[in-house]
């Protein structure tokens, strides 16, 4: 899954974007995907595997041999746990590690549910988990969509924008994640996992996005939200 994820951060954005307390979109991002973002650099170190097989699903082409560390069951309640700790104490905000633990877990979730069983239960386990919403492309995309409209829309009545960068930060991310979703689903399969690896590492650009956008927005019915001081991007 991949539109699907982000539709969690928006979601979970809306929910506690009513007032300035709380995580901002970015953060969520960096929550909703935290599993994604640590999963590069192991397949890079050679850690965790990843292979070209175009049919292995009817979805993806990629063949998730071994990522234990990144996308096991046991590991990903480890990296929630820590996500939500790790906020608790920069930022005191009790109500908001709990919600970002659940986001770091959430993408375990999604990912059950589309993945073939290739989810280990733990490293070393030899225990695989995964429902294989992958194997048919119109329930895949039914699914992921649904997800993503109803996460945008979510975000779009619970905030609005600052400034007219807040409507444009905005939607040109919807534009793009949903250029990226198609080009993925129907272009070529990747030359090879480095390629994949490398390509996944530009994730971290979308959690700088997701910053951009919350701070050109603001809660809405709550008092008109303030723009930037310096009015710039």
């Amino acid at each position: 899954m991949f539109i699907g994820h982000y539709a969690v951060g928006w979601a979970g954005r809306s929910v506690l974007g009513r007032t300035p307390r709380g995580p901002s979109l970015g953060t969520w991002f960096l929550a909703i995907q935290w599993l994604d973002l640590i999963w590069p650099p192991l397949v890079l170190l050679g850690i965790e595997e990843v292979r070209i097989d175009p049919g292995n699903t009817a979805f993806t082409p990629l063949d998730f041999v071994s990522y234990p560390y990144s996308h096991s069951l046991l590991m990903a309640l480890v990296w929630a746990v820590g996500f939500g700790a790790v906020y608790r104490w920069r930022s005191g905000d009790g109500r908001g590690s709990l919600w970002l633990a659940g986001g770091v877990l959430s993408h375990w979730v999604l990912d059950w549910v589309t993945h073939r069983p290739d989810l280990p239960l733990y490293p070393g386990s030899a225990v695989r988990l995964g429902l294989g919403l992958w194997e048919s492309v119109p329930a895949a995309l039914a699914v992921e969509i649904a997800l993503f409209v109803a996460g945008v829309a979510l975000y779009a009545r619970a905030t609005r924008p600052a400034d007219r960068w807040g409507a444009l930060a905005n939607w040109g991310l919807v534009a793009f994640l949903a250029a990226i979703y198609l080009a993925n689903l129907f272009g070529p399969p990747p030359p090879g996992p480095a390629a994949v690896a490398w390509s996944a590492l530009s994730l971290w650009l979308l959690v700088a996005w997701g910053y951009w956008i919350d701070r050109h927005r603001g809660p809405r019915g709550g008092p008109a939200p303030s723009a930037p001081a310096s009015g710039a991007p």
